[in-house]
């Protein structure tokens, strides 16, 4: 599958910080080497919360089902 155009992209990367922290929720597991999923949601889209109410605020937010 081929991703094109700006919006699409963005939207890919909205679901791939989703399902990273949809992970992290359920297993503990860090996806990335980096700052996690969780991190990288709460800082960049100011959310509070633990995991698990960030997710849920991250998925309303972006209406990600």
């Amino acid at each position: 599958m081929l991703i094109t155009g700006e919006e699409n992209i963005k939207r890919y990367r909205l679901f791939v910080l989703k399902s990273a922290l949809e992970l992290e929720v359920k297993t503990g597991m860090k996806v990335s080497r980096g700052q996690t999923a969780y991190a990288r949601i709460k800082n960049e889209f100011n959310l509070k919360g633990n995991k698990q109410k960030v997710l849920d605020q991250f998925i309303k937010m972006h209406d990600l089902t």
